[in-house]
């Protein structure tokens, strides 16, 4: 990235702290395309036809701290967005639980339910497919906070302001239209949108994917800065590992639906134990190495519509042997606050070393 980003703050004692805000236990999400009437009469009459099941994510573990920025990096279609959904609230899990601040998201309700839907919000990848084209920026940013009484009609017009210029936009726009805006003030109203609602916990997908290089750092120093004054919670989507590397406390490896590795920012640029996670950062360009080709991931990413037997990344891995063909690896502890799931790392003299 050649514009400049602000340093990431350092984290405090207490952020990320060890209160648990979110935690993915077990997780599971299927998409099932339904025979219709005619396939399942096809169905019976012996067609090799069948219902298809998308396996989005797969028995995922996860937790995030108060005040904790988690980085969640894969290729497309590894299940990174379907599990952001989940955690924030909009897709309900297949299988597993979630948990909000330590109780059963499903098992809330009155008071709790409601608090628990405003304090996680999302940020969409598209600004400008997330907004209603036909609703002023006043309305987008304002009907949420007024529905839930944070803010009286009288004082919407201060509320609005306040939230407008927190998230960089000049308030005398409110009265504009979505189309009326370049591609980072979307995203700002996106923003401004989130935070109307005062939540605690921010997912964002692909956030500053659609953006100019130069607007996509005004956008990561602004979530940074909302972090320090808002002590707020980051699950950061994305597939640039520059990014995630400047951002994020901690980064969460993703391939097919599973999590293949878990560890501190630092651990992963300098220690990357997976080879799945070697592969995508020998794909990284670096100035120092700029003569050199590409290494990129061979082969293309499994349909999550049939994946691999034993472990998912096996047909891709250059390591890869006969018991990864046929029993799933665990994700396993190779270091202190460093989870990996490879089967070479129970190999002798392997120690949980990259190989």
């Amino acid at each position: 990235m050649s514009a400049t980003v602000a340093p990431s703050p350092a984290p405090a004692a207490s952020m990320p702290g060890s209160d648990k805000m979110i935690e993915v236990v077990g997780v599971s999400r299927r998409f099932a395309k339904r025979l219709d009437f005619a396939g399942k009469i096809l169905a019976k009459l012996g067609a090799p036809i069948r219902e298809e099941v998308v396996h989005a994510v797969d028995k995922v573990d996860l937790t995030i701290r108060r005040g904790e920025v988690v980085g969640l990096v894969g290729e497309s279609g590894c299940g990174k967005s379907t599990l952001g959904r989940m955690v924030a609230g909009i897709l309900p899990p297949s299988d597993g639980s979630i948990l909000w601040k330590g109780k059963d998201r499903t098992g809330l309700h009155g008071k709790e339910a409601r608090a628990a839907t405003l304090q996680a919000q999302m940020i969409f990848q598209d600004p400008m497919s997330s907004l209603n084209p036909r609703m002023k920026v006043a309305d987008i940013i304002g009907e949420a906070p007024l529905f839930h009484g944070l803010t009286t009609r009288a004082g919407l017009p201060a509320y609005l302001d306040e939230q407008m210029r927190r998230a960089g936009l000049d308030p005398t726009f409110k009265s504009r239209y979505p189309h009326q805006f370049s591609g980072g003030q979307r995203q700002r109203i996106g923003i401004a949108r989130a935070l109307a609602v005062q939540p605690e916990f921010l997912v964002c997908d692909e956030s500053v994917a659609a953006l100019d290089v130069s607007i996509q750092a005004q956008i990561l120093n602004l979530f940074m800065k909302l972090r320090r004054e808002l002590n707020l919670t980051y699950l950061f989507i994305s597939h640039d590992l520059g990014v995630v590397e400047h951002l994020s406390d901690r980064v969460v490896i993703m391939y097919l639906g599973r999590v293949v590795e878990e560890a501190p920012t630092e651990t992963v640029f300098a220690r990357a134990n997976h080879p799945y996670t070697q592969s995508l950062l020998a794909a990284v360009p670096r100035i120092e190495a700029r003569k050199k080709a590409f290494a990129v991931v061979r082969g293309e990413i499994p349909s999550p519509l049939n994946p691999p037997s034993g472990c998912h990344f096996h047909p891709r891995c250059p390591h890869a042997f006969d018991r990864c063909r046929v029993e799933i690896p665990a994700l396993k502890e190779v270091a202190p606050g460093h989870r990996s799931r490879c089967h070479l790392n129970d190999l002798p003299n392997h120690g949980g070393q990259p190989v």
